[in-house]
């Protein structure tokens, strides 16, 4: 595989720590600013919501940049944003570095999943795919827990510095080995917003939502649940979690294979197993041994989620498909924050840690159901349907994502 890859790997490590290092240092945080534990909060609310609104408004800005361009661009202001938390001497300005950061989060993977695919032969696409995202994955191994540790031992600022650290690494590989590209005609934004008229790229973007949203129901609340209910002690949670990482790492380059091979079949299987998983959990969370294989089994299963859901998008937007992929890494994190408000609700309602699982279940049997719908949908008109701008449809062969240079 191309060392291009490396350096994409590297900044997706970077953003998986900085998006869910902040869980083991919420309390330090809040400490460090004087607010209160759920103010703290805003920290991850506000990063998510920054994901979903700057994912397709800075994919939009960029339409007149190479992608390299674009890529060197979201490093940079992904190495303020996390310099401004570490060194924000107030409150707000903590809030405004995380917002910053976030904004870089959605267009990076989409942008960097379109320059992965572009690096490798179109059979090998969805491995590339995944192996970027491995750097997200191996952040929740390694990333977030080293992290936290850091932050217990030399407070929680050292963590962003080593995270602007990361970023400048990752800065330097986008910069040295990401190949350039020709310049080209500026893509217009009606030709990336016309895609979305295809009913298939919707689809696939309510897959994400409730697929992989289905997961955040369950480990928003895993700390809680493990505590409470499986009888771990607090400090057992960083090796939860990074069972839960490692699940993540195998899923994803096991599903980046399979997805080249029948990308359909394999979101299927991602999906039930997924769902399997989520149900099972209502029940082995009450005992220690069958809760950590099952959160195995959920990072495993929710991760591989991802090169599928994330092709399907690239395949059925072939014609523009920066702006969706973007768009569909919004998805995901839309996904998250709604999972974890409905995970919250039915705890609120007295109904227990380990009632989120079902809704996590819940959702992820939806996702399902909406993916044989697409694929009967798309087996009934016999065609990918893609828009070009012209609106006239265009099948993948017509438009290639290799050919395809914002």
């Amino acid at each position: 595989m191309p060392l291009a890859l490396l350096a994409l790997a590297i900044g997706a490590f970077g953003i998986g720590t900085t998006e869910f290092a902040v869980m083991g240092l919420l309390p330090d945080m809040a400490d460090g600013f004087g607010v209160s534990i759920p103010l703290a909060g805003y920290a991850t609310t506000l990063y998510a919501m920054g994901v979903v609104v700057g994912a397709p408004l800075m994919t939009a800005l960029g339409t007149r940049f190479t992608r390299k361009q674009m890529l060197t661009l979201l490093m940079g202001l992904f190495i303020v944003g996390n310099l401004l938390t570490g060194l924000a001497p107030n409150f707000g300005l903590m809030l405004a570095g995380r917002i910053v950061a976030a904004f870089t989060h959605g267009a990076f993977f989409g942008i960097g999943a379109l320059v992965a695919a572009d690096l490798v032969a179109p059979h090998k696409r969805a491995t590339a795919i995944s192996l970027m995202f491995s750097g997200l994955t191996v952040a929740n191994v390694v990333g977030v827990p080293a992290g936290t540790l850091l932050g217990q031992q030399f407070g929680w600022r050292t963590t962003f510095y080593a995270i602007t650290a990361l970023g400048v690494l990752a800065l330097l590989g986008v910069v040295k080995l990401v190949p350039a590209q020709r310049a080209k005609a500026a893509a217009r934004i009606g030709s990336e917003l016309a895609v979305f008229r295809n009913p298939q790229v919707g689809l696939a973007m309510l897959m994400t939502v409730l697929g992989f949203g289905g997961v955040f129901a369950a480990v928003t609340y895993l700390a809680s649940m493990m505590t409470e209910v499986a009888g771990f002690a607090p400090s057992s949670v960083i090796w939860l979690t990074a069972v839960f990482g490692l699940g993540m790492v195998g899923g994803n380059l096991i599903s980046g294979r399979f997805t080249d091979r029948a990308m359909m079949p394999m979101l299927y299987v991602a999906l039930g197993g997924l769902a399997l998983a989520l149900a099972a959990f209502a029940f082995t969370a009450h005992n220690k041994a069958g809760a950590t294989l099952t959160i195995a089994l959920i990072g495993f299963f929710g991760f591989a989620t991802v090169p599928p859901l994330q092709k399907r998008v690239m395949d059925q937007a072939a014609s523009a498909p920066t702006l969706a992929s973007a768009g569909n890494i919004a998805a995901f994190n839309f996904g998250n924050a709604l999972a974890s408000w409905l995970g919250g609700l039915v705890i609120s309602a007295g109904l227990g840690y380990a009632a989120p699982n079902w809704v996590g279940a819940l959702m992820t049997v939806a996702a399902l159901g909406v993916a044989v719908f697409a694929s009967a949908l798309e087996r009934r008109t016999g065609r990918r349907g893609q828009v070009v701008a012209g609106g006239g449809p265009a099948t993948v062969a017509d438009q290639p994502v290799a050919n395809q240079a914002a």
